[in-house]
């Protein structure tokens, strides 16, 4: 009995080391994306700020997480072996749950998912209990703290209507007042901006911080308390007067300093704050285990967890274990970048390729926006529209030749300093309040008041921001369910089941981290194809054609070919194939006005050739996805084949093989003269497939058997023609582009020779 316990409590440390880095990942992007995004230092310097910060923070820790003890449960009402049955089903689900999070790249909250997944396990070993108790006054409401679990809830509600609101309402007072051109008014509002926000990060500090640290003892508490409003006025009185004197006298960007004291400060609130999320509940089983063995009964079944209630100071060992871990992990995590990037991409300042698609909601809400802030623009006097809009016009300030940044420094401070307050602010008055959602929704309310969310990119964003508002509220409903179940699996299966959950967890984890190294590889390459010269670009392009027309090749060929032998599942593959060779071009579109600006005046020719090619890239990925989606459509309703004309088909397809065969011959060797055989074999493909259409017309007219195989069959066609067509055009504007790059690459030989 002893041993299995011994058991319990080693596989929860253990899926502590991995709860750790799973939220470590998950939780990065709450004080990371402000540094990142505005590029306030090296990447480097930026992690050994916020390692530092998570280091700290992880040793000023407030110790023992509440709601893991008593916080949504009754602990005085369970048995030893049904609270370790509640503390495994939570660690379990916990990885799982953040680990899929983090591999999609959506920030979610560690507080409200250990939350939500305390109170599942504990309202599945409550049903159990209820069920096989006589006793009348067992109810869900004894063993289950309701109240605490309702304001949880309502705190996600609130946290995420005030950030937002909030973030966008100090933003747009702070822009109004700095403009975008930040040169100019940099010397006048500085000092006193830089002044308020290391006050309220100090602020943020000595609330979040220092409240219930265990290396703070309770005198200096009390301290701190009763001086609050005079330490904050004496803090903004001496930044304000010392930061305008540097601002006069040297060349320190004090906003520089504000974003990065003000990723230590929350970097810091993370670790001291949501260390408990991670190894919270470990460390309440391991109070269990030490309990129940102090107590010298042997029977598990039959004591009570009362000692839950008594308050626990975590070992100092533990919390500085458990902060090497996060720094190593802030330090070497791919996942981290991930979550990261979401935020960023959505508060970003300029446009480019969006992360998500538009959404009838999204349309819906951006539609109704405009007409109200047109409303408001009829009933606002002329002379202070203009005035608020030269203060918001980004453009009329932005450097060409300046490092483009997601958003600048003024929004990562205003980011940093408002989601300081409010997180302190929430604490003070004892409110559950996420750090993630609130800095998340800063981040998204300061970059629509800094107008980043414009008329190209609204609807995308606002898609994204639901979605990840969306995620939040599915990790609630997960987290209950999932350790719901696994927690009723534990109750019942003992130690077999808990070996196979423990390595279907694993299993799990290895498949996700491979999933994720394959998508960042990938992601790696596509950055790598950065380029900053205009030969480089059209070289590039003509590189990327010639891939092209080889994956649509294979595609095509496969398609006949897995369709005649009614390949269902390799046919689902191709389809998606071939929607991801569509993606893929769609970014090189969304990407051509960036691309258009690394080429000269001069060079006006060369870009239109550019643009062709990149268009005819785009037909030709359409035809083949409508080529490939009726064949698997096909398939996948179970309609049958006309055998008969499977012969001609087999023989089409071989002859589109040698077409293309020709195109990539003609590609590889820059063998443009024989563009006319070319056109001519096109010529012969197209009318081969007008020869197999008529045959089916005949066959269709002499029988009503075979309608849906006609009509997939024309579909296939016809769109194959297309695509004939398409990839000849695209050979013929490649054929310019390389004149063009032989041209450009004549040029700069003579310039090096000069």
């Amino acid at each position: 009995m002893e041993s299995y316990y011994i058991l319990i409590v080693a596989v929860l440390f253990l899926l502590a080391i991995s709860d750790l880095i799973v939220g470590v990942s998950n939780d990065a992007v709450n004080f990371l994306n402000s540094a990142i995004g505005s590029k306030a230092a090296p990447f480097k310097i930026i992690l050994a700020i916020a390692a530092v910060g998570v280091l700290v923070g992880a040793v000023f820790s407030n110790g023992m997480m509440e709601v893991a003890r008593k916080g949504i449960f009754n602990p005085e009402y369970f048995a030893f072996n049904e609270i370790m049955v509640i503390f495994l089903a939570v660690m379990l689900t916990d990885i799982l749950l953040l680990d899929f999070f983090n591999t999609i790249g959506l920030p979610t909250s560690t507080t409200v998912s250990i939350v939500f997944e305390i109170l599942g396990s504990a309202v599945a070993v409550s049903i159990y209990k209820i069920t096989r108790s006589d006793a009348i006054v067992n109810t869900m409401g004894t063993y289950i703290n309701i109240e605490s679990s309702v304001m949880i809830i309502v705190g996600i509600f609130l946290s995420v209507i005030i950030a937002f609101s909030v973030g966008m309402i100090v933003q747009w007072i702070v822009r109004l007042a700095f403009s975008f051109n930040v040169k100019k008014t940099y010397k006048y509002f500085t000092g006193i901006w830089g002044g308020f926000a290391i006050t309220a990060i100090l602020y943020f500090l000595l609330i979040k911080g220092a409240k219930g640290s265990t290396l703070v003892s309770a005198d200096m508490l009390t301290f701190i308390q009763a001086n609050t409003t005079k330490m904050l006025l004496i803090s903004f009185a001496g930044w304000t007067l010392l930061f305008q004197v540097l601002v006069f006298f040297t060349r320190i960007n004090i906003l520089k300093i504000t974003v990065l004291v003000g990723t230590f400060a929350l970097a810091m609130a993370f670790a001291g704050n949501d260390l408990v999320n991670f190894i919270g509940v470990p460390l309440a089983g391991y109070e269990s285990f030490k309990a129940f063995m102090a107590s010298g009964s042997s029977e598990a079944g039959g004591f009570l967890m009362s000692a839950l209630r008594e308050p626990v100071n975590t070992p100092i060992y533990f919390l500085i274990a458990a902060g090497m871990i996060m720094v190593l992990t802030l330090r070497f995590s791919k996942k981290a970048k991930s979550v990261t990037a979401t935020t960023i991409d959505l508060s970003r300042q300029g446009a480019g390729s969006e992360r998500f698609a538009s959404s009838s909601l999204a349309r819906f809400i951006v539609r109704r926006s405009v007409e109200m802030s047109n409303g408001m623009g009829r009933i606002t006097p002329r002379a202070v529209s203009t005035f608020v809009q030269s203060r918001f016009d980004a453009e009329k300030h932005q450097d060409a030749k300046q490092e483009k940044l997601a958003f600048d420094l003024i929004r990562a401070s205003v980011n940093l300093v408002v989601a300081s307050i409010l997180i302190a602010i929430g604490t003070s008055l004892k409110l559950p309040l996420s750090t993630t959602y609130v800095t998340f929704m800063v981040a998204m309310g300061t970059s629509l008041a800094d107008g980043a969310w414009g008329r190209e990119s609204a609807v995308y964003r606002i898609t994204g921001v639901l979605t990840v508002i969306g995620g939040w509220f599915f990790t609630a409903f997960s987290a209950f369910l999932a350790s719901f179940l696994i927690a009723s699996l534990i109750f019942f299966g003992k130690l077999p089941v808990i070996l196979i959950l423990l390595g279907l967890a694993i299993y799990i984890l290895l498949r996700t981290h491979a999933f994720h190294k394959k998508r960042a590889e990938k992601k790696e390459r596509l950055d790598s194809q950065i380029i900053t010269a205009s030969y480089e670009v059209l070289k590039s392009c003509d590189d990327e054609v010639r891939s092209s027309i080889i994956h649509v090749s294979k595609i095509l060929y496969l398609t006949y070919t897995n369709f005649s032998k009614e390949k269902h599942k390799e046919l689902k593959g191709l389809k998606k194939e071939s929607k991801q060779l569509g993606k893929q071009i769609k970014k090189i579109i969304e990407n051509i006005p960036d691309t258009l600006r690394k080429f000269e005046e001069t060079e006006l020719e060369s870009g239109h050739h550019y643009v062709q090619v990149v268009a005819y890239m785009k037909e030709m990925s359409n035809s083949l996805i409508h080529i490939v989606q009726p064949a698997f459509n096909h398939l996948d309703n179970n309609h049958p084949l006309d055998k008969e004309q499977m012969d001609t088909l087999k023989d089409f397809n071989e002859k589109s093989s040698e077409f293309f065969n020709l195109v990539i011959n003609i590609l590889k060797n820059r063998n443009f003269d024989h563009l006319e055989d070319l056109v001519q074999r096109r010529d012969e493909m197209i009318n081969m497939a007008n020869d197999i259409l008529r045959t089916r017309i005949k066959i269709l007219k002499k029988t009503q058997k075979g309608v849906k195989v006609s009509v997939t069959y024309m579909e296939m066609l016809s769109e194959t023609k297309s695509l004939f067509l398409n990839v000849v055009h695209l050979v013929k504007a490649d054929a310019l582009l390389v004149d063009t790059i032989a041209l450009g690459k004549k040029n700069i030989e003579e310039e090096v020779s000069d």
